[in-house]
């Protein structure tokens, strides 16, 4: 199953915005995938896709570049719980 355009609520402290965030894609409730179509792509990107991943207590996300060249080149897996670079 896939939603589209699911809404990510965020709450700080003992406030909550009921549409925080919109991810593009949550595949079978386990992936986020997060759809860009830029020349490069920026560290702010993958660290949106992180943010998305630790609102929606999710482990996985594909960042998926559609402006890349080739396609194999503009994908990149971001896992939350690592240690960061």
């Amino acid at each position: 199953m896939v939603s589209r355009q699911q809404v990510l609520p965020v709450v700080y402290e003992s406030v909550m915005l009921d549409e925080g965030f919109r991810t593009d894609l949550i595949v079978e409730e386990k992936v986020i995938v997060e759809l860009k179509s830029v020349e490069e792509v920026a560290p702010v990107h993958k660290k949106q896709l992180l943010t998305y991943l630790r609102l929606a207590d999710k482990r996985l996300g594909l960042l998926i570049n559609f402006g890349d060249a080739l396609i194999k080149r503009g994908i990149s897996r971001v896992v939350n719980g690592l240690p960061e670079d």
